[in-house]
């Protein structure tokens, strides 16, 4: 009666261990798209700090440049937490299209086209909702 007891007991363990193991995978799988989803919220701010820096260049021309950084920031931080192929993809190309904004400023463009930014952006927060 001892002996099935424990098998019992033992099978339960299993069984216990096996329905948990999806349940952390599975919450593990939440927490990255929701830093995925607030990461690139945050980003979207930052695009549309950057539409205004660019709109007010004249007054303001450091405006740009701290947009920037911000949206590179978010972008590491983003990048170093998922392993996601399609929010890797999308993160390189707003990477891509930042440091082309960046170029052009530093060129001399006052008015650089963002609409890049803007469009990779929005990809971005598309492979990021789940």
């Amino acid at each position: 009666m001892a002996s099935r007891h424990r098998r019992r007991t033992a099978a339960f363990a299993v069984v216990a261990a096996l329905v948990a193991v999806p349940a952390v995978v599975g919450c593990d799988a939440v927490d990255k798209a929701l830093d995925c989803v607030q990461t690139a919220d945050s980003i979207a701010d930052s695009v549309t700090d950057l539409q205004q820096a660019v709109e007010n260049a004249a007054n303001d021309p450091t405006q740009t440049d701290e947009s920037l950084n911000s949206i590179e920031k978010s972008l590491d931080k983003l990048g170093d937490k998922t392993d996601n192929t399609d929010v890797n993809k999308a993160v390189d190309d707003l990477s891509k299209a930042v440091g082309n904004v960046r170029t052009a400023v530093k060129n001399g463009d006052s008015t650089p086209d963002i609409s890049p930014v803007t469009d990779a952006a929005g990809e971005l927060t598309k492979v990021c909702t789940p």
